[in-house]
């Protein structure tokens, strides 16, 4: 019997070695589980980290080549903004220039202008006597302009240049009007054909006297009733009723020199 106790205390005494050798070696394992999770947290942790830091860097890159893509974009514009500022200094001192110079031109302008109207009024007074009355009021209208304090001397100078731009014009036209003329010592009305400065006629209303200005005598001479018919065509000639034509016209020689 004693031997039979021994040998189940025995087994019992195996078997509990055995247990807690399988509980210590079921913990150890447990243990190098845990650890390998510590581990592989600590890994995914470090790798989350350098991911950051590479997303971050890649970031801060970007941003980087966008700032240097801005400066460059900068440099380029200043370079464009110094060049403007030169010429617009360039430009400022053409314009100071040009204000110190501007009493200067109106004291040597307005002098001109005067002599222009003044030789405009000889013009006149010593040309072909067509339209003379808007020709005399037009120079008139100048010497009141250039008294004026409102109008600007570039706006004066341009109206005499106007002026005398007119009076050149006529010695390429053909116009017609009515005026009074003195026939006989009576005025008469009369149709006026002026061509250029070449010719200066007139014709009654009815046809039956003509008469063409002599620049020479400076005054109106009667013409032949040859000339009754071409000084009528060329008066409708000049209004446009009817094509042009060769005309046959008494026409003075100019004086001689």
């Amino acid at each position: 019997m004693r031997a039979k106790r021994n040998a189940v205390l025995l087994i019992s005494t195996l078997g509990a070695i055995f247990t807690a050798e399988m509980v210590v070696g079921q913990q150890a394992v447990d243990q190098i589980v845990a650890a390998e999770n510590r581990r592989i947290q600590l890994a995914q942790a470090a790798q989350d980290e350098i991911d950051g830091i590479v997303e971050e860097t890649r970031s801060v890159a970007e941003e980087y080549r966008a700032v240097m893509k801005e400066v460059d974009g900068l440099l380029v514009y200043n370079t464009l903004l110094d060049r403007q500022i030169a010429d617009q200094e360039q430009v400022l001192a053409n314009l100071r220039e040009s204000i110190d110079s501007v009493q200067f031109i109106e004291r040597q302008i307005l002098p001109l202008l005067t002599r222009m109207i003044d030789g405009l009024e000889q013009f006149v007074s010593l040309d072909v006597p067509f339209l003379i009355d808007e020709r005399t009021n037009r120079v008139d209208n100048l010497t009141v302009l250039l008294e004026r304090a409102d109008v600007t001397a570039a706006e004066k100078f341009r109206v005499v240049m106007e002026a005398w731009q007119i009076e050149n014009d006529y010695a390429r036209t053909i116009y017609t009007y009515t005026d009074e003329v003195d026939i006989a010592g009576v005025a008469r009305e009369v149709d006026i054909l002026q061509i250029g400065r070449v010719a200066l006629l007139y014709q009654t209303a009815d046809g039956q006297e003509s008469g063409a200005w002599n620049q020479r005598t400076r005054s109106w001479e009667p013409v032949g009733n040859e000339y009754r018919n071409p000084i009528r065509q060329g008066i409708r000639l000049a209004s446009n009723q009817v094509a042009p034509d060769l005309l046959l016209l008494p026409i003075f020689p100019p004086e001689a020199n």
